[in-house]
């Protein structure tokens, strides 16, 4: 669970790149394109489909240096770039792209550099080898397109090119990348998602353009990082994420000092961080989650002044928390907007300097031994979006003037702690969570908080073994919602070891589209209400409900009509605890039509 949730802000990242819409690129209305590009376009559109009618735009005898994704040259009229990348759209999801086969007519537009296909959807058909003859691009994008196999090597004739990126294709391949060497003005490459297995000798020769800016070899099956990196000074940008790299972090790596985008994540690397990392000043984004780094964080990271993103994740990183709020604080605390420290082994506790990280969005310090009181300082993060503190030994009491100015808040993950939420009864709180997870807390008063009915897009709630008591409101269903849930819409309540009694209400929500309704992705709701103390009826249930527990309470008026499910909760229903429930002698299921 913790994973998936670090992984949702980087989940919606990815998909707000995705969601560029096509480009409206237009030439000099005066003039014109030429006939036979016109034609050449036309042409290429015939072996596409276009279900989304993204090229609607692109008929009759108009100009086509009008039509949409079409970029043509000023003076002359000739067709310089056609802008062609997918889209998706969050609020409907559904995406917006291309398909079918490339032409190659393509090869008749002589002055086109510029070319992104990135975002479509070619079903799986092999790399269009006579891109490789369309000897004046500057810029091919194919990423994300369901293109596959191998990875042609005429694309080592494209001497001009600046700009290549053939990431996240499923299945591709090379066979060598001797090609590379081709490519002298190259200064972005993207090869991520590409089974590099074969050509890893290639990579440790100096094949690489020298003038390379980015490098993306993210989940390329290397065991080796390419030595020849090493000659690559004027590298900016440097990911090479899950791969399976075992050894210590190469001391080369620390000369690359234009270094702005740092990722090793996911890989086996072990030992120490150098403080040498202290001399890459130019770092904006640190990723070092999910490998074996262990040790204590040199104080020369405080050097970092221009750093906003820091994961240091899923390691066995040691110290004191403090010591390392206390080493970024010298001069990138104005700056950053995301850290990670999760699962690592720090203690200590959280001093009020945390007050002072004014830019952060997103704090992550789950699965350590920190422990104290929450410094009330938290309440200064007005920025703050994301709280994950779960998994700790915090104690001590949490009170509205924590929250008094983080009226971003959305997630508040803070389970397994030893901590007292203490708030008044008519508290409403600045916030709208979608998240929040306070399982093995107090609540002071010991009752499902009012505040919650303030909450209008809460679609993830624990609060089970918090001892609170009294009985389920009928509001509680509503507060759920998947309205801002574009993503993964799906509700889960979890209330159970608790002292909850009474009946429980019936459980539906007018919030709760119904299933047919999500074109995307299906609803699920998850309802665990387990180990309480309910009584009576048992209560009638949303068809949207696919998971239900109710086990182990004293419902003691059961009959065989009392418990009523609807013909589409049978359809949809996966899993359904009523274990040890007194008086319990027959079951039976009727219809149910009431509204859901």
């Amino acid at each position: 669970m913790d994973r998936v949730m670090r992984l949702v802000p980087l989940l919606a990242f990815l998909l707000s790149i995705a969601s560029f819409p096509l480009s409206l690129c237009n030439g000099n209305p005066n003039v014109p394109c030429r006939e036979n590009e016109r034609q050449t376009l036309l042409m290429f559109k015939k072996d596409l489909t276009d279900s989304s009618n993204l090229l609607s735009s692109w008929v009759g005898e108009g100009d086509c240096c009008t039509w949409t994704g079409v970029a043509c040259d000023n003076l002359t009229g000739h067709v310089r770039g056609l802008h062609l990348a997918g889209s998706y759209d969050a609020e409907i999801g559904e995406f917006h792209r291309l398909g079918g086969k490339v032409n190659p007519s393509l090869l008749n537009l002589k002055h086109l550099t510029y070319l992104d296909l990135s975002y479509n959807d070619f079903g799986g058909r092999q790399f269009p080898s006579f891109l490789g003859s369309l000897n004046g691009l500057r810029y091919l994008n194919l990423s994300y397109a369901k293109f596959n196999g191998t990875i042609p090597h005429q694309l080592g004739n494209l001497s001009s090119l600046r700009y290549l990126d053939l990431s996240w294709n499923y299945g591709s391949k090379v066979e060598n990348l001797k090609w590379l060497s081709g490519l002298s003005q190259l200064k972005h490459l993207g090869m991520s998602y590409t089974d590099l297995t074969r050509a890893s000798q290639w990579l440790r020769l100096n094949t690489l353009p020298s003038l390379l800016v980015e490098l993306h070899l993210s989940i390329c099956e290397l065991y080796h990082i390419p030595s020849g990196i090493a000659n690559l000074t004027s590298l900016k940008v440097l990911h090479l994420s899950d791969n399976y790299f075992n050894s210590t972090m190469p001391t080369w790596l620390y000369s690359l000092n234009h270094l702005e985008s740092l990722d090793l994540s996911y890989n086996a690397f072990h030992g120490e961080i150098s403080s040498s990392l202290g001399n890459l000043t130019a770092l904006v984004y640190l990723e070092l989650r999910s490998n074996q780094l262990e040790g204590e964080i040199p104080n020369s990271l405080g050097n970092l002044c221009k750093l906003t993103s820091f994961d240091l994740s899923s390691n066995n990183f040691r110290g004191r928390v403090s010591e390392i709020f206390e080493i970024l604080s010298n001069c990138s605390f104005g700056q950053i907007h995301y850290l990670d420290l999760s699962s690592n082994n720090f203690t200590g506790r959280l001093s009020d300097q945390l007050g002072i990280f004014k830019n952060l969005r997103y704090l992550y310090l789950s699965n350590n031994s920190i422990s104290g009181t929450i410094p009330v300082s938290l309440g200064n993060l007005s920025l703050l979006e994301w709280l994950v503190i779960d998994h700790n030994l915090f104690e001590g009491v949490v009170s509205e003037a924590h929250f008094t100015n983080l009226t971003r808040l959305d997630t508040f993950y803070a389970n397994e702690n030893s901590l007292t939420l203490k708030t008044s009864l008519d508290w409403v709180p600045p916030f709208q969570l979608s998240t929040l997870g306070l399982s093995y807390w107090r609540l002071d008063p010991s009752q499902l908080p009012a505040w919650l009915q303030s909450q209008k897009h809460l679609a993830f709630l624990n609060m089970s073994s918090t001892g609170i008591s009294g009985t389920i409101p009928a509001w509680l269903w509503n507060i759920s919602s998947v309205e801002n849930q574009k993503m993964i819409p799906q509700i889960y309540v979890d209330l159970s070891h608790n002292q909850l009694s009474g009946e429980v209400p019936n459980i539906a929500s007018t919030h709760w589209p119904k299933q047919k309704h999500l074109d995307f992705i299906t609803l699920k709701v998850v309802i665990d209400l387990g180990s309480n103390q309910f009584n009576g009826s048992l209560p009638l249930v949303s068809s949207a409900v696919t998971a239900l527990d109710l086990s182990n309470s004293s419902f003691s008026e059961l009959s065989l009509t009392s418990f009523v499910i609807g013909v589409m909760y049978l359809k949809t229903l996966k899993f359904f605890f009523l274990t040890t429930i007194s008086s319990l002698e027959k079951f039976r299921i009727v219809g149910y039509t009431g509204q859901t």
